[in-house]
């Protein structure tokens, strides 16, 4: 059912959305600053935004809006220009169709994603629909339902703060739409365009984008995974009250409310080393955490991809599975790769010695299915050194139930 998404919402969102967002999908950091301005003003002319379910969009056309880039760099972002200057041109080539837009859709679960898609909705009066192409963070577009569902990429905007817009037309080879396969190439043939146009200065390693326009028929084919907005709101409020106080309590929450069997696959340590290196739209890194004689380390590009226990001879978690951090202690609970490490490179403070736990989860149907998005992850995980197949997170653990002192 719709309902009415107020300012005071966006802070248990984003944290809701940020744990959902596996280490990725922008930072808190970020989303916080964005927020922070969300007041009707001058920008804004409404500070409310309508929230609707797939199978209540019927009433025009959606597109899926983000931005695209380097977690660190867009932290400096206070009105999500890029973005809604993108919806804009959307809107303008539709309306020269005849077509109107009235909804926006994030790309990911993620704090950045869904507070830009409210953000945008809010500043154009559009709507936000209530679902996302993956259920968590991914780094590329190849691994959103949209590309896998073979939805039309054109037209594709991508545009920096300053407004500088670039539109990638990338015309299928055949028909007007082109064939299936081909249409499954098209959404990587635009990422590997768009990366080094955010890498340009004037772009400042993030942008804007708009692409992907579904028409009422094409929503909820493109849209398996539903209802992810609503469920980061609920988080957010469950953690903000205080409901949701440990990491226990956090796995308790996952399966009776969301219906997620989650698990701990570490045991409660410190955080002990983040390196990061942004380039070419992406914050790519490792992060550590030690309990006791145990190394976890968590490889990530812009989300967590990779996890290993050093006491463990094969990973203990492989994307598209989830896993998120949960800060045990007095504070905030919920951090991103990017909330970890502060500008200087040093360790987020907020942190200190409390202790950290790895909180894991199955991907989404979708995502593990034989196809374009598993393919694309396993490209992913290649460039990060692991050269096996995707082996699923129940898999994983119960090869490693054997393992002495294994984490539960």
């Amino acid at each position: 059912m719709a309902y009415e998404l107020r300012r005071e919402d966006l802070e248990p969102l984003l944290l809701g959305a940020a744990f959902f967002g596996s280490g990725g999908g922008g930072t808190i950091e970020s989303a916080r600053h964005l927020a922070a301005h969300f007041v009707t003003g001058d920008y804004y002319p409404s500070d409310t935004v309508k929230v609707v379910t797939v199978e209540e969009a019927t009433e025009g056309a959606a597109v899926m809006v983000a931005y695209l880039g380097a977690p660190e760099a867009i932290n400096s972002a206070i009105y999500p220009l890029g973005p809604v200057t993108a919806v804009q041109n959307v809107q303008n080539r539709l309306a020269s169709q005849s077509t109107r837009l009235a909804y926006v859709m994030p790309p990911e679960s993620g704090a950045l994603g869904f507070t830009v898609a409210a953000l945008v909705a809010a500043k154009l009066g559009l709507a936000v629909i209530d679902a996302d192409g993956a259920g968590r963070a991914v780094p590329s577009l190849p691994m959103l339902t949209f590309a896998a569902a073979e939805i039309d990429p054109r037209p594709a905007f991508l545009v920096s703060q300053g407004g500088l817009c670039v539109e990638l037309d990338v015309t299928p080879r055949d028909t007007s739409r082109g064939a299936p396969t081909h249409q499954r190439d098209v959404s990587a043939i635009v990422e590997q365009m768009m990366r080094p146009v955010v890498a340009d200065p004037e772009f400042g390693q993030f942008g804007g984008l708009a692409m992907w326009v579904m028409k009422p028929a094409d929503i909820g084919r493109a849209t398996p995974i539903r209802g992810t907005l609503t469920r980061a709101l609920e988080l957010g409020r469950a953690v903000q009250a205080g409901r949701i106080d440990s990491a226990a309590q956090m796995i308790q929450y996952l399966s009776e409310q969301c219906g997620l069997a989650a698990h701990a696959i570490s045991e409660p340590g410190e955080l002990v080393s983040a390196q990061v290196d942004t380039s070419g739209g992406f914050d790519v890194g490792k992060v550590r955490i030690q309990a006791g004689q145990r190394t976890y380390t968590v490889l990530y590009e812009n989300e967590s991809l990779l996890a290993w226990d050093s006491e463990r001879a094969q990973p203990i978690l492989l994307a598209p599975d989830s896993v998120a951090y949960y800060v045990g202690g007095e504070g905030q609970s919920i951090f991103s790769n990017g909330d970890l490490v502060q500008a200087d490179g040093s360790l987020n403070p907020a942190i200190g010695k409390r202790p950290v736990t790895l909180i894991a989860w199955r991907a989404e149907a979708p995502l593990r299915q034989p196809g374009l998005i598993l393919d694309s992850f396993m490209q992913d995980l290649n460039t990060l050194g692991y050269l096996g197949p995707y082996v699923p997170l129940e898999t994983l653990r119960s090869s490693g139930s054997s393992d002495k002192g294994a984490a539960s």
